[in-house]
C-alpha cells in the first residue's frame, strides 16, 4: 500500500512479519545444523534414539525435511517482503536468533531431559559438561537475539508509535 511507507523504517503491517519469518529460519537453521553436524557428522544421536537404529535414521530423515521446509518457507517469506520493500533485515536477524536459540534450547530441556528422546553425546563419562554447553550456548544465542529485538521495538516505536 502506498502512503504506509516510512523512510527508513518498512511499513508498519509487516514488522511482525518480519519478526516472525526470521524465527521461523531461526528454527530451521537450527534443526538444520543439529541433523548435519551432531546427527550425521559427528554420529552423536539421532533425533529419536529410544528404539532400533533404523528407527533412528527415519526419525533424522523427517527431522531433516522439518528443518528444510522451515528454512525454505521462510525464505519465500522473505521474498515476498522484498517485493513489497518492506523487509527489515534487522528485526529478521533478531528473530533468526530467537528462533535458533529458543530451539535449542527447547531441544536441550524438554526433548533431552523431559522427554529423553536423546542426548547431545552418549560415549562419555560427563554428559554434564555438554549438557552445559548446549544450554548455555543457547542462552546466549537467544539472549542476543531478544537484545536485537529490543532494539528494533525501539526504533518502531520511536518513528511509527
Amino acid at each position: 500500500m502506498k502512503g504506509d511507507h516510512l523512510t527508513g523504517l518498512p511499513q508498519k503491517g509487516y514488522v511482525s512479519r518480519n519478526l516472525w519469518t526470521g524465527i521461523l529460519f531461526g528454527i530451521g537453521l537450527a534443526a538444520f545444523l543439529d541433523e548435519v553436524i551432531f546427527h550425521q557428522l559427528l554420529g552423536w544421536h539421532f533425533f529419536y534414539d529410544r528404539s532400533t537404529t533404523r528407527i533412528g535414521i527415519i526419525s533424522d530423515g523427517f527431522f531433516h525435511a522439518f528443518s528444510w521446509v522451515a528454512t525454505v518457507g521462510s525464505l519465500f517469506i522473505v521474498a515476498d517482503l522484498r517485493r513489497r520493500n518492506a523487509w527489515w533485515p534487522t528485526r529478521w536477524i533478531g528473530g533468526a536468533l530467537v528462533g535458533l536459540g529458543g530451539f535449542n534450547l527447547y531441544d536441550g530441556i524438554v526433548q533431552h531431559k523431559i522427554m529423553g528422546i536423546h542426548q547431545v553425546r552418549y560415549d562419555t563419562d560427563n554428559l554434564l559438561i555438554y549438557d552445559i554447553g548446549w544450554n548455555l550456548t543457547a542462552i546466549i544465542i537467544l539472549t542476543v537475539g531478544i537484545i536485537v529485538l529490543l532494539q528494533t521495538r525501539k526504533r518502531v516505536k520511536g518513528r511509527i508509535g
